[in-house]
């Protein structure tokens, strides 16, 4: 099924949406309690790249992919890290 990825904690859907420069796109849901978890804004776009902000709460980590894919693969069984900070 296009869009869709199998996911540890079941099937994850990928939403597509363009924004445009100074725009943003929220996480959360306004109608409960949780407030917005996580905010992305364009904040400059160039030929090769975009570069976005991220406003999130501070106890909520933010790392690229590739970076969280490395820790991810060096997560030891008990949840610690095998990568050098």
């Amino acid at each position: 099924m296009k869009g869709v990825s199998d996911h540890l904690y079941g099937v994850l859907i990928m939403l597509v949406l363009s924004r445009r420069h100074r725009e943003s796109v929220v996480v959360g849901d306004p109608g409960t309690c949780i407030e917005q978890l996580l905010k992305v804004t364009v904040l400059e776009i160039s030929r090769s790249s975009v570069r976005l902000g991220f406003e999130v709460p501070g106890h909520i980590p933010v790392n690229r992919w590739e970076v969280w894919r490395r820790y991810q693969t060096n997560i030891q069984p008990g949840g610690t890290s095998t990568v050098a900070s």
